[in-house]
């Protein structure tokens, strides 16, 4: 029995839903997010809330319960309070800077890493070590970070590279430390 899928979503005020056939649209302060859910699922708006339901107890209508609530529970917090991931350039010389909607990065390769914003995300640098990228989709904005880490990922004996701010990278000990 999905639990997740039992709890209804409350939809704060200034956040308008509406529900064609199986398509969900999200408007609130932060834009509008739209989703195609499942065929099997059932949702619908029940005063101040949203009610996802099933069909019957099958694997596979067990499964999508659970996963199209939180889908439409993530839309409503993108489009009131949206997401955030921070990431943290560790090494010497790394830094990064924004230029215009561009992401431009110095991270030991022998060229810059230029990277441009997709719609929908916004980057922002408060240092030259730290970058915060945030948007209402919250697949957009944790692909994108992926993306970002990804150029240069965190390596375990110095800990150079990119990563979460909440992120804990392994070390181990180098070539003195066989003894």
């Amino acid at each position: 029995m999905s639990r997740i899928g039992l709890k209804p979503i409350t939809i704060p005020a200034g956040v308008d839903v509406n529900i064609n056939a199986n398509t969900v649209t999200v408007k609130g302060p932060n834009g509008t997010l739209s989703m195609d859910a499942h065929p099997n699922m059932a949702i619908s708006v029940e005063g101040s809330e949203i009610i996802v339901s099933r069909p019957n107890d099958a694997k596979e209508n067990r499964s999508l319960h659970g996963l199209t609530r939180t889908l439409v529970a993530n839309m409503v917090t993108g489009v009131t309070e949206g997401f955030k991931k921070t990431l943290e350039v560790n090494g010497v010389g790394y830094r990064v800077q924004l230029q215009g909607t561009n992401l431009v990065m110095n991270l030991g390769y022998s060229h810059q890493v230029i990277m441009e914003a997709p719609e929908g995300i916004k980057i922002e640098c408060p240092s030259a070590n730290s970058i915060v990228i945030s948007g209402a989709d919250k697949q957009k904005v944790g692909q994108f970070a992926a993306q970002v880490r990804e150029k240069r990922p965190p390596e375990p004996y110095k800990g150079k590279g990119i990563k979460y701010s909440d992120e804990h990278i392994r070390r181990k000990e180098g070539k003195a430390g066989k003894k």
